[in-house]
């Protein structure tokens, strides 16, 4: 797994380490959906950059943000950055549905994911970053 050797706030603990961290804090049913979640993230993209930022959040990159995973009393919620560019066949986004940019996923205790699905999308995150990476290189060519 490629994860970021940097992060913010903590400069000495790996971001990947301090993942686990809240993982482990969080020792009930949202720990372990975020465990859960975080590897399929890093099955659908073994070279997923795991970054933390906005004072503790969990965020997955690969030419950009493809998600966060932030974590509520009774949800964890994987927002995509670009979502709502995103195709969503199986209705796996549930959450900030009205904005222009971003959709996210609410999971709550007990509820199931399609996974093939869920890694699909972050499969199609990725290909739209790339994308957009692109076009900015053939811009500033």
């Amino acid at each position: 797994m490629k994860k970021s050797d940097s992060s913010q706030g903590s400069e000495d603990i790996a971001p990947s380490r301090q993942i686990d961290a809240t993982i482990e804090a969080l020792a009930d049913w949202r720990g372990t959906t975020l465990a859960r979640m975080r590897a399929l993230i890093h099955q659908a993209d073994p070279e997923v950059v795991e970054e933390v930022k906005w004072g503790g959040v969990p965020v997955w990159s690969h030419a950009g943000i493809l998600c966060t995973g932030e974590t509520y009393k009774k949800a964890v919620k994987l927002t995509f950055a670009k979502g709502a560019s995103l195709e969503d066949p199986a209705g796996l986004f549930n959450s900030s549905l009205e904005g222009n940019t971003r959709r996210a996923i609410d999971l709550h205790e007990d509820d199931a994911i399609d996974e093939a699905a869920f890694q699909a999308l972050i499969r199609a995150a990725i290909a739209l970053n790339l994308s957009t990476q692109a076009a900015r290189s053939r811009k500033k060519s």
